[in-house]
């Protein structure tokens, strides 16, 4: 496999349930080294996305590649090279938290038990403690340390902080995953579908957002944060004849104005300028903003 080729590529993938088209004609590419952001509302698509791409839901059509092979052929040699934590995690309830890792290390030709031994007391896990009496935090605690202990090229996450606590959740993305990548840069890759954006904010190069199963917006996060824009106005009085019909989305109260701008930022603010306005402001949005501004957006035709 090149170095350069893509580590996950998804061509017009479609998947149904009954009638309904989960994923409808989705297509994006994973560059290797890159922090990957799958954003969309409940219901989008995303962890069918997923289980598709892991060969656990077979697709209705389209084509997924993973480090440039066919998981549904290449199933063992596509799973030695990733790890994958779920939304919702479980574990053989007999089995105490060492056993569990025992297990999870048996499956892997590496395995660091530096790190293991490094996370179980970042996160306070007693590894005499049996599953069965794990919270759902500590479980999600426990899956996160069997995915990064072998150490994997791609780290595929779904909802990968559901019930932590705010302090351990910022730990393990800003110094877990953080770590991860920096360790071998240009060669760990991560796949994160997450609600918490904002959490993941200094970590994510690029994003797809889907929309029904749709791509709805694809994006270098640098990119985006510089064509989506907010302007703040106030004026003496409220301003008469000002046409922002161009702008995404705008919200006046009294002599003052929020506009969210789509690329166009330049000649909005001249706009706003030639009303001499009291205070004019622009700032970049961040990518949380972004997702919910991306509801905006024109959708594709069904």
């Amino acid at each position: 496999m090149n170095s350069d080729s893509p580590i996950i590529e998804i061509r017009n993938l479609s998947r149904r349930y009954g009638k309904l088209d989960a994923v409808n004609g989705l297509s994006l590419s994973v560059r290797p080294g890159k922090c990957y952001g799958f954003f969309g509302r409940n219901g989008a698509g995303k962890t069918t996305t997923i289980k598709c791409l892991l060969n656990l839901l077979r697709p209705d059509s389209g084509e997924v590649r993973m480090f440039g092979l066919d998981p549904r052929r290449d199933e063992v040699a596509v799973k030695a090279r990733l790890s994958y934590v779920p939304d919702l995690v479980a574990f053989y309830p007999w089995m105490s938290v060492q056993d569990t890792l025992a297990y999870l290390a048996s499956f892997r030709k590496n395995w660091n038990t530096g790190i293991e031994a490094d996370l179980l007391a970042r996160f306070h896990l007693d590894p005499k403690q049996k599953a069965s009496h794990l919270s759902k935090g500590q479980r999600t605690q426990l899956a996160l340390i069997g995915a990064i202990c072998p150490e994997p090229e791609l780290l595929v996450l779904d909802e990968p902080t559901s019930g932590l606590d705010p302090i351990v959740r910022r730990e393990f993305i800003e110094t877990v995953i953080g770590a991860y990548q920096s360790s071998d840069p240009g060669r760990r890759t991560v796949f994160v579908s997450t609600h918490l954006i904002s959490e993941f904010e200094g970590l994510i190069d690029e994003f797809t957002i889907i929309d029904q199963g749709r791509n709805l917006l694809t994006m270098e996060a640098d990119a985006a944060r510089d064509q989506f824009r907010k302007i703040r106005a106030r004026f003496a009085e409220v301003p008469e004849g000002l046409d922002l019909s161009a702008a995404l989305k705008v919200k006046q109260n009294g002599r003052e104005m929020e506009i969210l701008a789509n690329g166009n930022s330049e000649q909005l603010l001249a706009k706003l300028t030639s009303h001499s306005p009291e205070e004019l402001r622009c700032e970049a949005l961040s990518l949380e903003e972004i997702f919910v501004a991306s509801d905006l957006l024109p959708k594709a035709a069904a």
